[in-house]
């Protein structure tokens, strides 16, 4: 069993050292921890982004949706997505392009149990879905130069 000063040390290497962004929000989305991947992958830096509000990764015909669903969790204190849940969704990156994340939230509470904030964990998927895209085409075009055979009935 790791001792506190263990725990503190794994929990800094997760959180800095971390190949997936990393990020925090209060309940009202305004971000108060942002790790080097999540610099790397969406383009701000932590001093950019910590004090920001999410809507600087979150595109803007998605934010209506996103908010809907935020205010309701911070209202209910629960979220419809279990521990665990792969969501996927687009994010923007600082030079305005868009990118495929897939991510998973916790809700993160105070000492008084209320809703705090969210912590997520975020993979930037976009060439994994640039594939998918390129395959489905390639298999769409295969089937329409594909002859269809009508079954014989004889």
């Amino acid at each position: 069993m790791l001792n506190d000063a263990e725990l503190l040390r794994l929990g800094d290497a997760l959180l800095h050292g971390h190949a997936d962004a990393i990020l925090y929000a209060d309940h009202a989305g305004i971000i108060q921890f942002w790790n080097p991947a999540a610099e790397r992958i969406f383009g701000f830096s932590a001093a950019e982004a910590v004090g920001a509000s999410l809507d600087i990764i979150v595109p803007e015909r998605q934010r209506d949706r996103h908010w809907t669903g935020w205010n309701e969790v911070v209202a209910s204190g629960k979220s419809r997505y279990g521990e665990g849940d792969l969501l996927s969704v687009p994010a923007l990156r600082k030079d305005g392009s868009r990118i495929s994340v897939e991510f998973t939230i916790t809700i993160v509470r105070d000492a008084a149990g209320s809703l705090a904030g969210f912590a997520a964990v975020l993979r930037d998927v976009s060439a994994r879905f640039a594939e998918l895209r390129t395959l489905r085409r390639q298999a769409a075009a295969a089937a329409e130069r594909t002859p269809v055979t009508p079954p014989d009935h004889t």
